[in-house]
């Protein structure tokens, strides 16, 4: 038990370094104010125009991949808003004062982010249906993950986790 303990201890550590770490970068203006955009555009405004897109460009073919984003989002934000609650993790700017936020919250708890956890599994579902989109939408979803923790939002644990969560629940859409 004791050894279990010390492994936590040390992981919680290094996730709150490698927290601190990221957030960092916002105290650069510039480049806050990028991961802010990054951060805004994943909030919906891009997956959303994604889907759009498809509609107009590939009819029927994207009304089907469109739907299937549409019903993962919604299953990933049934599980996200269930482990908010059940977890009610504070998030790392409200525990550590060296963390600043560098942009508003959603909501109140940090774990798992849905910011991430939606960018992977619309991703992995798109780019399931159009690989020819994987060198835009794998480098955008990867800055939507980096953007949390720099922007003080979440613990890099939170963006692994919603990932995770994101690609399981994008696996199941797709098989379907």
């Amino acid at each position: 038990m004791e050894r279990m303990t010390s492994s936590w201890h040390r992981i919680n550590a290094l996730d709150l370094a490698l927290c601190l770490r990221c957030n960092r970068v916002s105290r650069y203006a510039l480049l806050c104010h990028l991961f802010r955009v990054i951060s805004r555009l994943g909030n919906g405004v891009f997956w959303y125009s994604l889907m759009s897109v498809m509609l107009l460009v590939d009819g029927m073919d994207g009304l089907s991949t469109a739907l299937r984003m549409t019903l993962a989002g919604l299953a990933c934000l049934a599980i996200y808003k269930y482990l908010k609650t059940r977890t009610s993790r504070p998030r790392p700017y409200q525990v550590y004062t060296a963390i600043a936020a560098a942009a508003p919250a959603l909501d109140r708890f940090s774990f798992p982010s849905g910011h991430t956890l939606h960018a992977v599994c619309f991703t992995t579902v798109a780019c399931n249906a159009y690989p020819q989109l994987a060198p835009v939408l794998w480098p955008f979803t990867a800055l939507v993950a980096v953007s949390r923790p720099i922007l003080g939002l979440h613990y890099p644990s939170d963006v692994l986790a919603g990932a995770l969560i994101g690609l399981g629940v994008a696996q199941i859409a797709i098989a379907f």
